[in-house]
């Protein structure tokens, strides 16, 4: 027990403030190692990084250098992937054969005789006295090819055809082969027709005859009267062929 005038033999120390207390715990023991403990805490660190670095550098390289194996979902797209080259080998194999069949699909040009200068001359009085002809059909056909149009005259064609046949099962065959051909919005050669005269197409193949195309059939003469005869009977096929007939008729 102390005396009334006693001071205490040590000064109380403060407590530590809410700030150096946080700061002491962050320090921790670590706060208190040497120097030299540091030091060799940073060469250890150093070595190691020393030694992955060969084997990240390695990974990186061989993802870098992908081979032609590489997959189409490579990071770097590149075009040298053996997915993408098989893919483009595909679409260009799609597209020879697209060519080969449209090119198979086409019938031959009509046997008939030469035209004679007479028959010529009439091709240009109406475009029906050109289509009641075989050598007719097979000029103005020349000259739809030229204007890549050609398929409104095979589409033609072929409904004259049908409207031959008289067999139920021959006829519901060509009226497939006829859609597909000429109707079908996939086909290479479909023909320009409204929606009206598609709507009558639908329904007849419910159950095809000699007349399921009959409308689209007028549609596509009456096109052909229209837009490329008159440029027919203006083109140098009509008029090399007149000319060269005039000629042996002279010297004749």
């Amino acid at each position: 027990m102390r005396g009334a005038g006693e001071l205490p033999s040590a000064v109380a120390q403060p407590a530590a403030t809410g700030g150096e207390a946080g700061e002491d715990s962050r320090r921790g023991p670590a706060a208190d190692t040497p120097m030299g403990s540091e030091r060799m805490e940073m060469r250890k660190r150093q070595m190691s990084t020393t030694q992955e670095t060969p084997g990240t550098a390695q990974a990186q390289h061989s993802t870098g250098n992908r081979g032609p194996n590489a997959c189409c979902f490579c990071w770097c797209c590149c075009c040298s992937c053996s997915c993408l080259t098989v893919r483009n080998q595909d679409e260009e194999r799609a597209r020879r054969t697209s060519h080969e069949l449209q090119a198979e699909g086409i019938p031959n040009c009509e046997e008939s005789p030469a035209p004679t200068l007479e028959e010529v001359n009439a091709w240009a009085q109406s475009f029906d006295k050109l289509m009641l002809t075989p050598a007719g059909r097979n000029a103005f056909r020349e000259f739809l090819r030229t204007e890549f149009s050609e398929e409104n005259m095979l589409f033609w064609m072929a409904c004259e055809e049908l409207k031959q046949e008289s067999n139920k099962s021959v006829i519901e065959e060509k009226a497939r082969l006829i859609y597909e051909d000429y109707i079908s919005i996939l086909s290479p050669k479909e023909v320009s027709l409204d929606s009206r005269v598609r709507e009558v197409i639908n329904r007849n193949m419910l159950e095809p005859s000699q007349h399921t195309f009959d409308d689209a059939q007028l549609q596509i003469y009456t096109l052909m009267h229209r837009d490329s005869y008159p440029r027919f009977m203006n083109s140098a096929i009509y008029k090399n062929l007149l000319r060269s007939l005039s000629e042996k008729s002279i010297e004749a």
